[in-house]
């Protein structure tokens, strides 16, 4: 058994789409999640500098004691897991592998459409992640720049945002797909929008659930497992803007946030 808290990080908000899942799978586990609002969105960054802050940020987790770290960000996951797999003590898991597995899971035609930030996209991870598992699939990306600051600002419907998707997903659908990986964390807040716009023939792949799966997995291989028959406790830090991660963490996780603290990244 094993009472250290599960740490799991973000750029911002998005990563809370993966943390509902994990203490909704483990509710007796602690959890500390870090937003790094203050240098996010990750997405139109340079590759090496997203491997860099997930770097640092794995290792600002390990210093406060966590049993494992997931990297609750396609952007982080597709420039830096490798590394911070080499780096870290403890098992790191990413968000890609499970979500490729289930889109391979899912589709029926085999063609397979990918929206995420502009890192993920252009890193072809998601691809590579595919064929791994069917090299015969079809794989058809898509970046989408600004639905990740929709997100940060609370903006996940209305006619402006709703155009945005219908932009972004119309190349997509004429490739006739029929299963979407939602490859940003932050894109399963607007899940019934993009429901909406994507129509019924279209599977949604939202990776939480497979991720919060293998978290449970590997802490019971382990034997990790939190033994404390106390309430668990959660601590949510941010780099930046304390207050609008409150309001917002509150609207898109939970009461579980109860109090936002800032954190400087060195």
């Amino acid at each position: 058994m094993n009472d250290r808290p599960i740490g799991i990080f973000d750029s911002g908000m998005g990563g809370f789409t993966v943390m509902r899942k994990v203490i909704d799978r483990l509710p007796d586990e602690s959890v500390i999640y870090l937003g790094d609002n203050a240098r996010g969105p990750f997405g139109p960054r340079d590759l090496a500098e997203v491997r860099g802050f997930a770097l640092q940020i794995a290792s600002y987790l390990e210093d406060l004691g966590v049993k494992l770290i997931v990297i609750a960000c396609n952007s982080a996951s597709a420039a830096g897991l490798l590394d911070v797999q080499r780096r870290c003590r403890v098992p790191v898991i990413g968000v890609i592998e499970p979500g490729a597995r289930g889109a391979v899971q899912a589709t029926v035609n085999r063609r397979i459409g990918v929206i995420g930030t502009e890192v993920t996209v252009r890193s072809r991870v998601y691809p590579r992640a595919i064929h791994a598992l069917d090299a015969g699939a079809r794989v058809f990306s898509r970046a989408c720049p600004t639905l990740v600051e929709r997100v940060e600002r609370g903006e996940v419907s209305g006619d402006e945002v709703e155009r945005e998707v219908r932009d972004y997903l119309a190349p997509l659908l004429r490739k006739g797909i029929d299963t979407l990986i939602l490859g940003c964390t932050h894109y399963p807040l607007l899940q019934p929008l993009i429901a909406r716009v994507a129509g019924e023939g279209v599977v949604l792949i939202n990776s939480a659930e497979e991720v919060a799966r293998e978290v449970e997995e590997k802490l019971m291989r382990r034997g990790h497992l939190r033994s404390s028959q106390a309430s668990p406790r959660h601590r949510f830090l941010f780099t930046g803007d304390t207050e609008q991660a409150l309001r917002l963490g509150r609207m898109f996780l939970g009461p579980e946030v109860a109090e936002v603290e800032r954190v400087f990244l060195e």
